[in-house]
């Protein structure tokens, strides 16, 4: 545990030294912010109840989605890419000897990269947001705690996935391609473009189902007070089930990898 603790811990210390792309990343959520803020304003002037939610809710959750957008890595990055660059390189063969198992060493830096950008990127656009917007907040510990798990569940989905993704790099010349598709899936079906509360039936449904919706909808619905009792802990429990289902995925790929690593270049 304390080997993870200390890789989670200079992860984080590796992505606090990139202060000039964090602030610019920062102007950068703020201004998107402000922007979808004031078109979802425009929409729901037309529909003061599109998808259950009012004006507030709709500019609250524009700003929860720029606060997740890095801690959840929705367009990649963090420590799978690091994998799949060392499975092109052939240097994973040295990460299989090592006395801790890849997936929790791997899990651990991308938990400390996440820890950060909640700092950063999540903490200062939320307060900007909360500046210049009426946002709603969540009405008590309950809900704060179930979006704090949330947000959790909603890290370890996502480093599942990009996982995942990283590691078809053991038997494609090049991930670009499937890193691609993953974030265009998840740009689309985590709610970034649209709360999915938008979708219209069955595909809403199956939206709100899919795991990329643990990466926004579920926790900005938590905080929001659209889940209580025991409607919040099954969101919860179906983000539980997405991440140990993935990540199990992801211990069971490894084993497949270990028989048989393939490199480029042999």
């Amino acid at each position: 545990m304390s080997l993870h603790v200390a890789v989670a811990t200079r992860s984080f210390r590796r992505y606090s030294t990139y202060t000039a792309a964090t602030l610019a990343g920062i102007f950068t959520n703020c201004v998107f912010g402000v922007i979808n803020a004031l078109v979802l304003i425009a929409v729901w002037k037309q529909n003061p109840d599109a998808g259950g939610y009012d004006v507030h809710d709709a500019v609250t959750y524009v700003w929860l989605g720029q606060a997740m957008i890095m801690v959840v890595a929705i367009w990649g990055g963090g420590s799978p890419t690091d994998l799949a660059t060392r499975i092109k390189t052939g240097d994973v063969a040295l990460d299989f000897y090592r006395p801790v198992g890849i997936l929790g060493w791997y899990l651990a830096a991308d938990l400390g990269r996440a820890v950060f950008h909640l700092i950063s990127r999540g903490l200062v656009p939320t307060v900007v947001g909360a500046l210049l917007f009426d946002l709603r907040y969540p009405a008590g510990p309950a809900v704060w705690l179930a979006f704090a798990v949330s947000v959790v569940l909603a890290v370890l989905v996502s480093f599942a996935i990009r996982f995942l993704v990283a590691m078809t790099a053991f038997w494609v010349l090049d991930d670009q391609g499937t890193q691609v598709l993953a974030s265009t899936a998840a740009m689309f079906f985590s709610g970034l473009t649209v709360p999915l509360v938008l979708f219209p039936g069955w595909f809403g449904r199956l939206a709100l189902a899919l795991p990329w919706a643990s990466y926004i909808q579920a926790p900005a619905d938590l905080w929001l007070g659209k889940h209580a009792g025991w409607d919040a802990v099954g969101t919860l429990g179906l983000q539980l089930l997405w991440a140990a289902v993935l990540l199990g995925a992801c211990a069971a790929l490894l084993k497949v990898a270990e028989r048989k690593v393939v490199v480029q270049g042999g």
